[in-house]
This record gives C-alpha cells, sequence and structure tokens, in this order.
C-alpha cells in the first residue's frame, strides 16, 4: 500500500480538527427557567393531589378529636311542642313503641267531637360526673387516630418527594446520555469523513467507508433512543410537577460538578413516619381495649329540668275554648342522678374484647414489621452509597483510559496500523465511559437521597444540598 501524500494528511488533520457542524452541535436551552433538585422536591410537596388529599384527612382526624372531647360537656335538650286533641283517657298500660301518642291526666267523659289545645316546653340537662375512664379511652382512640393521619401525611410527602426526585435524576441522566450520544456521533462524523477521504484516495478498501457509514447510522440510532428516554423522563417528572405546558426542564450542573461532601447521619428506624404510624395505630387499638374494659359498668347521669304544660281541658271535663292551652302554664321542675346497667351486655362485650385483643397484637406484629422493613431499607440505601462512590471515584479512571485508547486508535487507522473495526470499538467503549462517569456522578447524590428517603426524612438531604452549594 503506498504511503499518503502530504497534501492529504493536511486535508485529514483539517477534518479532524474541524468543529462540528451547527446541526450537529447540542440542542439550545430552551426559554424555560430549568429547575433544581430542591426546587422539583418542593414544587411537587406543594403540587401533587396525594399530598393534598392526605393532608385534609389529617384535618379530619383531628377534627374527630375535638368531637370525641365533646363527650365530657354536659347535655341540654330544649322542647317545645303545641298539638290540639281530643282529652279522651283510658286506664292501662301500654308497651313502648312509636305510635300511639302517650295521654295524661284523669280519665274523663268520653267525647271524641271536641278538641283542645295542649302545649308544652322544657330544658333538660343531663351530664355524665364520672365514666370509669371510657370517655378518656374514646378521646384516646381519636387521639392516635389523628396522629396516625398526621404520620400518614409526613409519609405520603416523603414518598411524593423521594418519587419527583428519582425523577429529577432519571431525567438527568438521561440528557447526560444524549450529551454523549451527541459527542459519539459527532466523532464518528469525523472519522467517517477521514475514512471516505482515504478510499477516495484509494488508500483504504471501500468496506471500510461502508463499515463506517454503518456505525455512523448506528450512533445516530443510539441518539435518537436516547432523545426518547428524554422525553418519557421529562413526562415523568412533569406528573410530579403538575405543569400545565406538560414540561419540565432540570438543572444538574451543580450534582455533576462536585460529590457531596459528607454522608448523611444515620437514624435511627423509630424516627420513620411508618414506624410512627404503627405506633400511633397500635396505641389506637389499645385505647379501644380500655374503652371495652370499661364498658361493662354502671352509668351515672345527673340531670336536671325545668318545664311547662297548659291544656284547654281541665280535670272535670270542662273545656275553655279560645286560646285555653296555647301556651304552658304550669310550671315544674326536678333534679335528679340516674343509673343504669346493662347486665347482660357482658357476653357481647367479652367477645368484643377478645375480638380488639386480637387486633392489638395484629397492630404489634405489624409495628414490628414495620420497623424491620425500615432498618432494611436503611442498609441496603447505605449499601448503595458506598457502592456509588466506589464507582464514581472509579469512572474517571475508565474515561481517562478510553480517550486515549480512542486517540490512538484513531492514530493508528491514519496510519495503516488499526483497521474500522477497532476504532469503532475504542469509539464504542468511549462513549460507554463517558456515559458512566456522567451517571455515576449522579449515582452519588442520588443514592444519599435514597438514604434520606429510607431514613424517612429528606431534610438533612435538603441541608446538604443548601451546604454544597455555599462551598462552592
Amino acid at each position: 500500500m503506498r504511503r499518503p501524500s502530504l497534501a492529504l494528511l493536511c486535508a485529514l488533520c483539517s477534518v479532524l480538527v474541524a468543529p462540528p457542524p451547527a446541526s450537529a452541535q447540542k440542542t439550545a436551552e430552551t426559554t424555560s427557567n430549568p429547575l433544581t433538585l430542591e426546587q422539583v422536591i418542593a414544587t411537587a410537596t406543594a403540587n401533587y393531589p396525594a399530598i393534598r388529599a392526605a393532608q385534609a384527612q389529617q384535618r379530619a382526624a383531628h377534627e374527630a378529636l375535638g368531637v370525641a372531647q365533646t363527650a365530657y360537656l354536659p347535655r341540654t335538650d330544649i322542647l317545645w311542642q303545641m298539638d290540639r286533641a281530643t282529652a279522651n283517657n283510658v286506664l292501662g298500660l301500654t308497651l313502648p313503641q312509636s305510635v300511639v301518642p302517650s295521654v295524661t291526666g284523669t280519665i274523663l267523659p268520653a267525647d271524641a267531637t271536641r278538641s283542645a289545645w295542649n302545649s308544652t316546653g322544657g330544658a333538660l340537662v343531663s351530664w355524665q360526673p364520672f365514666d370509669f375512664g371510657a370517655r378518656g379511652a374514646k378521646v384516646e382512640v381519636a387521639r392516635q387516630g389523628s396522629e396516625a393521619a398526621k404520620q400518614v401525611s409526613l409519609l405520603t410527602q416523603l414518598q411524593v418527594s423521594a418519587n419527583a426526585g428519582s425523577a429529577f435524576f432519571d431525567l438527568a441522566a438521561a440528557e447526560q446520555l444524549v450529551t454523549v450520544a451527541q459527542a459519539n456521533v459527532r466523532r464518528y462524523e469525523s472519522f467517517g469523513k477521514v475514512v471516505h477521504v482515504l478510499v477516495d484516495n484509494t488508500l483504504r478498501p471501500g468496506a471500510d467507508a461502508s463499515q463506517a457509514d454503518a456505525q455512523l447510522a448506528l450512533a445516530r440510532n443510539q441518539l435518537i433512543q436516547a432523545e426518547t428516554q428524554v422525553a418519557i423522563k421529562r413526562a415523568a417528572l412533569t406528573e410530579y410537577l403538575q405543569s400545565k405546558d406538560g414540561q419540565a426542564e432540570v438543572d444538574a450542573s451543580s450534582l455533576l460538578a462536585a460529590q457531596p461532601n459528607t454522608d448523611l447521619a444515620t437514624a435511627t428506624a423509630e424516627s420513620h413516619p411508618l414506624v410512627l404510624e404503627e405506633q400511633a395505630l397500635t396505641l389506637q387499638q389499645e385505647a379501644q381495649k380500655r374503652f371495652l374494659d370499661r364498658s361493662y359498668v354502671p352509668v351515672f347521669s345527673a340531670s336536671g329540668v325545668v318545664f311547662g304544660r297548659g291544656a284547654g281541658t281541665s280535670t272535670t271535663g270542662t273545656f275553655p275554648g279560645g286560646t285555653a292551652g296555647l301556651a304552658p302554664d304550669t310550671l315544674n321542675w326536678a333534679a335528679g342522678v340516674q343509673v343504669t346497667f346493662s347486665a347482660f351486655d357482658f357476653f357481647n362485650l367479652r367477645d368484643q374484647r377478645r375480638a380488639q385483643q386480637a387486633n392489638v397484637q395484629t397492630e404489634h406484629a405489624r409495628m414490628d414489621q414495620a420497623v424491620g422493613d425500615v432498618t432494611t431499607a436503611v442498609q441496603q440505601a447505605q449499601a448503595a452509597l458506598s457502592g456509588a462512590r466506589k464507582l464514581a471515584a472509579n469512572t474517571p479512571i475508565e474515561l481517562t483510559a478510553a480517550q486515549a485508547n480512542e486517540q490512538q486508535q484513531q492514530a493508528r487507522y491514519r496510519s495503516g496500523l488499526a483497521t474500522v473495526v477497532d476504532v469503532s470499538a475504542a469509539e464504542g467503549v468511549l462513549a460507554q465511559a463517558e456515559g458512566d462517569d456522567a451517571i455515576a456522578r449522579l449515582g452519588v447524590w442520588r443514592a444519599e437521597l435514597g438514604v434520606a428517603a429510607a431514613q424517612g426524612d429528606l431534610e438533612p438531604f435538603l441541608q446538604l444540598l443548601q451546604s454544597q452549594a455555599k462551598g462552592k
């Protein structure tokens, strides 16, 4: 094979050092303001519907606590009644029912053709002075229900924030892979020009040009696939942001520039919202059992009543007529204490207590399961973080070696010591190394977010982001 002329080598060098065409440059940034990771988490927390629903349920549970506390207040019933009816009355007894109205007074001569006005009005105040702790147990049930709803709200916020952060990293990683794919296409375009120059000057076989064109097409296919993934990941992030324009732009430059200086402090599983929710549910079931334990007791009720009656007839059977009886004219008052005891509720309450004891045991088991799940999740997240840091420390070595190998293969090909396949392999390794390096740098931050989410609180992670930005 004859050696290339000096003019040909100069032409090849100009191809290699020439800037890529404008069509191959990185796409221009959109006019929308890119969001940082902190902004994405804050926006998702403010806008995502599931968080608002959980917060509304928390408010409802808190108001239920206030409803339970009103059981300590006295009850006051006020009544006013007017009617016009006959005055017929009979001796005898009727069983409790809701159809036949009660009639008071002495027996009068029967006369179903005459009627008179009747009226009554009064106020009854009743209060339960003590209840052996039953009301306190019901209030505790409501209080623990409110606490459980609060923890559910915090858990929902944690999950949404963590998922939004993960979607941020997915989109940022996809955009980095697009950048890598674009660079790979530019390198194949430059290399393809070199190959075609050599082939046109019969310095390389025509198969080299076909091989170079095939590799360029493959690189462009990879770019299309990467851009498709960006669109998919952007749509996923937009769902968490509830963006009306359907677009989400992210800014991961600060995360790519440096890794976290320190790792998050280790937190105990008992502080995780999931564990605190199960703890509240356990205490709620225990309070419900205490209520049942205090239900098989006498019920004491202190009552005071003031009332008046008016009748349009008299005990002699006369009917004054007119407006007689429209207003109460006989006033009375009474006060007393009433004690009631449902003796045969014992059997029903016994079975209820047994069922409730099973509910308590169930919640204790779920509590233990929650602690175990959180502990395992934290250990896995910390292991992932350790691996991410090791990977991030190794990818620069991979990238440097891949860059050197790619340059050497390019030089060897121009000197006739390497084939197109050798250069293509080097280009593929370089593209892989560039992608690995970008993903690894983001991976450390993603792993830190995973640790914070596993521990149940993203605030330390957000503080880490802020301290990192201030340190820069």
